[in-house]
């Protein structure tokens, strides 16, 4: 098709696909809509056409440059992009054996090969429109699992369902407690310790209140790699309070759960193999193209189970194929993208070695950055040491050091991170996100994370320190 070619083209020439020039050329949201006509109504001709995508093109941030240390992903994976490539091409539906043999194949090896690294040995597991979705699978497994005939006869003369989650993890929990009709009232929030970390005392008192309550304990959640602070509970101390109290266990891994790959630090994950749910997202850390994500469940069959419906029309039981094959009943979706065929070619190209190498690397250059800037004038660590590849810190600009650190210099503090984002925004070499944590009484910090791709090194590295400090000192 001579559109790809042109495709590609741009690509090419907008140093999309090799990164070169800014990370990105921004402009406020009314320059740009002058700037692009996006217009729809009569045809465009062709010309016209290809210049506005190239416009959109050059006007994109590129996630594959270097500098993106934005987010919670960052430039996608060369064998990845191939099979999503491949995917839309095939543009086929997920569902049903039926419309894609060897993709279901795919998805069915994937999730084998991923229950084993979690250690779910006889579990299940299915892809997912993006992490919250499946983490709000896991508060419906939960459920489920408590009450089975919920599904039939609905949530009404129930008593209440009662989520527990930390106040470092994720927001889906709250997202998902609605549209669940849990309501958000009933989703609490658990202390953690000073590194982000849910704390099973305070856990095991909030259960012992709901109870008192007359309340339903429905599902503890727990994180491995919390978004902000990266931090791992102690999954091993969760489930045993989980235990106790007879409560479903579910782990959102998305951001964290690629380090079950490396041989050095999937110690941070010991005790997964106790949940009963786990969500991850490889297209944060590893760089699977966008969106990559998959719930796995410890028990085979709950997932079909709980989501059953039956549609004749597509789960017909009397195909010329065994019909086991047919994925789409377990899911809340009905069509669904045949997602796995881009990890399975990232995973099939890179191996496990690769992968963890990749893992091992980052986690190195994350430390790296950590202690270049541990003692050095002008930054200042919100913790001491991180469990992630997330590194938290503020920049003290030159007016505001040797300063007494008090309400009025942390007001100040607090005003630097969005100014100094704007000016390596403008100058298009930095992306890196900042935020408050008010419950831990944290002022505006800078989040920088360091994903798989796109390949860094020590060079790099000392390289955003030194922009950061340009940028800034004046401030």
């Amino acid at each position: 098709m001579e559109s790809l070619k042109r495709v590609v083209a741009i690509l090419e020439e907008e140093g999309v696909v090799e990164p070169v020039g800014p990370l990105l050329l921004f402009r406020q949201p009314q320059q740009l809509q002058a700037e692009l006509d996006l217009s729809l109504g009569d045809a465009a001709k062709e010309d016209e056409l290809w210049d506005c995508l190239k416009k959109i093109t050059r006007h994109s941030v590129k996630t594959r440059h270097p500098g993106f240390l934005n987010q919670l992903y960052g430039g996608l994976d060369e064998y990845g992009l191939a099979g999503e490539l491949l995917a839309s091409a095939l543009n086929t539906n997920q569902y049903t054996y039926e419309v894609a043999p060897s993709l279901t194949l795919c998805e069915m090896e994937v999730i084998k090969r991923a229950l084993s690294l979690v250690g779910f040995n006889n579990g299940d597991g299915i892809f997912t429109p993006g992490g919250s979705i499946s983490n709000m699978y896991g508060l419906v497994l939960a459920r489920y699992k408590k009450y089975p005939e919920i599904k039939e006869k609905g949530i009404a003369g129930m008593p209440p369902f009662v989520i527990y989650t930390s106040q470092d993890a994720h927001y889906s929990m709250t997202k998902g407690s609605h549209w669940l009709g849990i309501g958000t009232d009933n989703v609490i929030k658990v202390k953690t310790d000073q590194r982000g970390r849910m704390l099973p005392s305070a856990l095991e008192e909030a259960i012992e209140l709901t109870l008192a309550q007359g309340k339903v304990p429905m599902a503890v959640n727990s994180t491995a790699g919390t978004t902000v602070l990266g931090a791992f509970d102690n999954f091993q101390e969760i489930a045993d309070v989980c235990e106790k109290y007879g409560i479903w266990m579910h782990i959102d891994g998305c951001w964290g759960g690629s380090v079950v790959f490396s041989k050095k630090h999937s110690r941070l994950l010991k005790g997964i193999e106790r949940a009963d749910s786990f969500s991850w997202n490889p297209h944060k850390m590893l760089g699977a193209p966008l969106q990559c994500s998959m719930i796995l469940v410890k028990e085979k069959g709950l997932l079909n189970a709980a989501n059953r419906a039956g549609a004749t029309y597509l789960f017909q039981q009397d195909k010329m194929y065994d019909v086991s094959f047919d994925s789409g009943d377990k899911s809340v979706q009905c069509g669904r993208k045949t997602d796995a065929l881009k990890l399975w070619t990232l995973w099939k190209a890179r191996g496990d070695s690769g992968l963890a190498r990749a893992v091992d690397d980052t986690m190195h250059l994350s430390r790296y950055f950590l202690e270049k800037i541990r003692d050095r004038i002008g930054f200042k660590l919100v913790l001491e040491e991180f469990q992630c590849t997330n590194i938290c810190f503020w920049y003290i600009p030159m007016r505001l050091r040797n300063k007494t650190e008090d309400q009025a210099w942390w007001e100040q503090v607090h005003a630097v991170a969005p100014k100094l984002k704007e000016k390596m925004v403008l100058d298009g070499c930095l992306m890196i996100g900042y935020q408050p944590l008010d419950h831990k009484n944290l002022r505006n910090f800078f989040r920088l994370v360091i994903t798989c791709r796109p390949e860094r090194d020590e060079a790099f590295i000392d390289s955003v320190i030194e922009n950061i400090d340009r940028l800034g000192r004046d401030l």
